[in-house]
């Protein structure tokens, strides 16, 4: 039994409560605006429960585990047993922690909360379907929404994530037993940090690639050093194949690929987990009765307030199109979508926006590259620390990689900045403030940096391009 329609009005509506959603409704309902986030699945969205956090978490784990067991050159000895039950239950933990926080924050601070799917009715109204039997629905009118229902992994032919050895990220991270032997289809950052976390579980992993080299995007002087350590770890890898099917064996499954040339190949494996991007979640909406209309790949365009076409209604986060799928992204972009409903001037206007992968080691990544910046019209200048001068690195354990930093040669104005190493995740934000503050070399060559710090291989790397560096070699 169906309970009736009913029908009830917002200001704002909110659809989604990932890191863009949840963001945009409780700044809006700072701003006073009577505000209504509707989700059909988990606060916090796919970052929170299914990807950045519990990824992350599950990282840690690994490294923790493979540091202890090879350490001998400490002089330390030990031979830890991971109980991947136990650590999914820790990780879990962590998430139900701050997705409950997330709950928590959105009723203190007077947003409306409900449960269910959205589809729009028209421009100002959508009707919300809850979940489970005689659960009903119900119509929310509503003068201003935004859009931030996220992205979903993407199924490639052959792999389908119903079947049981075909692993998507979200299925990975929700393993209780490490796979003896595990094909990655995928060579992007989010393959290429389960590869190294379930590497460092033990096991025997094995990473088909169609391009030629890992880490799309990243110069190559970066992605080699990600991938020198994935060799080191007993990672196979393999460029200019594409994943073509699986079938099952007396002793798990055979995964197949092939290249361009029509060569197959085929990979033994317990489980193949496919990591070849993420596609945005607009198809479930009917947008179109809204008067919105998404582009081939399913993506909404905006102007710099994050307004559709359809003017009261907005769009943030990985739906976007032209903006790069990163949860600190979707939440800028959530505030400036409900100050500009709130009626402030602003505008999503950030001069860089840095971005990390949690790769061993890590990267970080800001701004223009030197190759940008010559496209761009600029002379660079560009200064570089390698991590093996680096004395906190040193004692860390950890001296593969670099610090580079891109710079205006007439101006000194920071226009970039590439880090591969310990930490870069943490270090990359001193540089995303350097570009968004327009500060020049000297300055951060000029600020004194706490020794023995990772940091202070920024402040060398400025001084590299300076030319005046003191603990590596000036170019």
């Amino acid at each position: 039994m169906v309970v009736g329609d009913i029908a009830t009005g917002t200001d704002l509506l909110v659809i989604g409560a990932g890191p863009g959603g949840y963001v945009a409704a409780i700044r809006a309902a700072q701003k006073g605006i009577d505000t209504t986030l509707v989700e059909k699945d988990a606060y916090g969205g796919t970052c929170l429960n299914y990807g950045c956090i519990p990824s992350k978490a599950l990282i840690t784990g690994a490294n923790l585990a493979h540091e202890a067991g090879h350490a001998e050159e400490m002089g330390i000895h030990a031979d830890p047993v991971v109980d991947m039950s136990q650590l999914r239950d820790w990780k879990n933990g962590v998430v139900d922690q701050l997705t409950g926080g997330v709950e928590k924050l959105c009723k203190a601070n007077g947003v409306n909360l409900i449960e269910g799917t959205a589809r729009f009715k028209d421009e100002n109204a959508v009707r919300i379907a809850h979940g489970g039997e005689g659960q009903g629905s119900e119509t929310i009118e509503f003068e201003h929404c935004i859009i931030a229902t996220g992205s979903r992994v993407i199924q490639i032919p052959g792999f389908d994530f119903g079947d049981e050895p075909v692993w998507s990220s979200r299925d990975a991270l929700e393993a209780d037993t490490v796979p003896e032997r595990l094909v990655v289809v995928g060579g992007g950052y989010i393959g290429m940090e389960l590869s190294t976390t379930f590497a460092k579980l033990g096991a025997d992993v094995t990473v088909v690639e169609m391009l030629d080299d890992i880490l799309p995007g990243y110069e190559s002087d970066v992605a080699r050093v990600v991938r020198k350590r994935a060799e080191d770890l007993g990672i196979d890898m393999h460029f200019g194949e594409g994943a073509s099917g699986w079938r099952e064996e007396d002793d798990g499954i055979m995964v197949t690929t092939e290249t361009e040339d029509g060569e197959e190949n085929e990979y033994r494996a317990d489980k193949v987990l496919v990591a070849v991007g993420r596609s945005p979640v607009t198809d479930t909406m009917d947008i179109e009765s809204a008067g919105l209309e998404a582009d081939e790949r399913g993506f909404l365009s905006v102007d710099d307030r994050r307004r559709t076409d359809v003017e009261h209604i907005y769009a943030v986060g990985d739906v976007v199109e032209d903006t790069p799928m990163l949860a600190h992204v979707a939440s800028k972009e959530g505030i400036v979508a409900a100050e500009h409903v709130a009626g402030e001037p602003v505008a999503f206007d950030s001069q860089a926006v840095p971005a990390a992968v949690f790769t061993d080691p890590e990267i970080g990544t800001v701004g223009m590259t030197e190759a940008d910046a010559e496209e761009a019209g600029f002379t660079p200048v560009v200064g570089q620390m390698p991590f093996r001068a680096s004395g906190r690195a040193l004692t860390t354990n950890h001296a593969d990689g670099f610090v580079r930093v891109v710079a205006d040669e007439e101006s000194g104005f920071v226009l970039g900045a590439q880090i591969v190493g310990p930490e870069a995740s943490e270090l990359i934000a001193e540089l995303a403030f350097a570009i968004e503050m327009g500060a020049t070399l000297e300055d951060v060559a000029s600020t004194i940096h706490t020794h023995p710090t990772l940091a202070e291989a920024v402040m060398e790397a400025a001084e590299n391009a300076l030319g005046q560096a003191i603990h590596t070699l000036n170019r």
